[in-house]
């Protein structure tokens, strides 16, 4: 059976993207080309409350891409895979095409 995080409060649980190491052609690529630190949200939390009991849902939806702060967030190995666990607040923004 597959394990499926459910984050609490305002935290948002990523997959970090990790760009390819080749090109189409088989060329490799240096290790510090110009990459994002970028993820797919995979799953969020209902959000936090206010003073006044007011819940303040998360802004972020699962299949969203986002951009990481390099350091922070906390590493969780669900089954194979990696994920990062961040509060909505450390992630800096939404990556659109």
């Amino acid at each position: 059976m597959a394990k499926r995080l459910i984050p609490s409060l305002n935290r948002v649980l990523v997959e970090k993207i990790i760009p390819p190491s080749k090109t189409n052609a088989g060329i490799l690529l240096p290790e510090k080309t110009s990459k994002l630190n970028s993820g797919k949200v995979v799953a969020v939390g209902p959000g936090i409350h206010d003073r006044d009991g007011k819940l303040i849902p998360v802004s972020m939806k699962e299949g969203e891409t986002v951009l990481l702060p390099e350091y922070g967030g906390t590493e969780v190995k669900l089954g194979e895979k990696e994920y990062h666990l961040y509060r909505e607040d450390d992630i800096l923004g939404t990556l659109h095409d």
